[in-house]
């Protein structure tokens, strides 16, 4: 493909190692009030299990709802992302303003499904109230360097999602060596997608430093070229306000200030809202 000749880059061990450890290090003096209430704010809270209940969704999202009046000073978060079913229960139970819906979409976390089925999907995920889909890209085609389809299906997936917000999932943690990852987030960030996201977090590797490094590297040359910013969200494995906090650094040293913040900044995860609520305030906190 021309695109791909036109973003041709390469990456060694070393440079990625390099870049990763001079992150860690900046990190730790990130591990303030500030940052990680930011980092709570771009939190997708998430619930992709397959014993969700409608009740459970429910309950989920009114926590959301009563957020500020138990923590009056805190930012809420992001989004609310579930399994296309529950969208109209989250629309249904969503009561304040600022808080977004996300729904998987596309077959997912396989996307071992055809074309027409994620399209269809898609279209009904909006219709029933989301404001933003997480695809997956059919990783086996990607792997099997079908780079046309990819971008093909991007393309047909964000036509499908309307005037909605797409976050295309690489699923980095199989895509092999940096170089993949680098031309997976080319070819979902120029098929349309608002966002690229690293992972499904059903996988057996999720996120990784490096993935985001090489990821944000990839947004900040399609930038360079087309003018356009795209978010980046990883997840997958993003348990501790210490790992969050690092790929926060990650961002702030490869993208700049521009991207702190979660209309270009997304983390996904279900179990480190509760973490962060419990360093900021330095005692045990399960909210959520």
């Amino acid at each position: 493909m021309k695109l791909l000749e036109k973003f041709n880059r390469t990456f060694t061990e070393k440079e990625v190692s390099e870049a990763v450890a001079k992150t860690k290090e900046s990190s730790k003096s990130m591990f303030t009030p500030e940052y990680l209430k930011l980092a709570f704010s771009t939190i997708d809270l998430t619930s992709l299990n397959s014993s969700d209940t409608y009740k459970k969704i429910a309950e989920m999202t009114q926590k959301v709802n009563e957020f500020k009046n138990n923590f009056p000073e805190m930012p809420n978060v992001a989004a609310i992302c579930v399994y296309p079913n529950f969208v109209q229960t989250v629309r249904k139970n969503l009561s304040v303003s600022g808080i977004n819906l996300a729904s998987v979409t596309g077959g997912f976390p396989s996307s071992q499904t055809f074309l027409e089925i994620k399209t269809k999907e898609t279209r009904l995920c909006m219709q029933r109230g989301a404001d933003e889909v997480d695809m997956v890209i059919s990783v086996g085609e990607f792997l099997g360097e079908d780079y046309p389809y990819i971008h093909h299906e991007v393309k047909k997936i964000k036509q499908s999602s309307e005037s909605g917000h797409l976050k295309v999932i690489l699923e980095t943690g199989l895509l092999e060596n940096y170089d993949k990852i680098y031309k997976a987030s080319i070819l979902a960030m120029s098929g349309g997608g608002d966002f690229i996201k690293t992972s499904t977090g059903k996988e057996k590797i999720g996120s990784t430093p490096e993935a985001v490094y090489v990821m944000c590297c990839a947004i900040k040359d399609y930038y360079e070229e087309t003018n356009k910013k795209i978010g980046l969200k990883p997840a997958g494995g993003i348990s501790t306000p210490d790992i969050s906090l690092h790929y926060l650094a990650i961002v702030k040293q490869v993208l700049g200030e521009d991207w702190l913040n979660n209309k270009f900044y997304r983390t996904g995860a279900s179990s480190l809202a509760n973490k962060l609520l419990s360093a900021i305030y330095e005692k045990e906190i399960n909210y959520f």
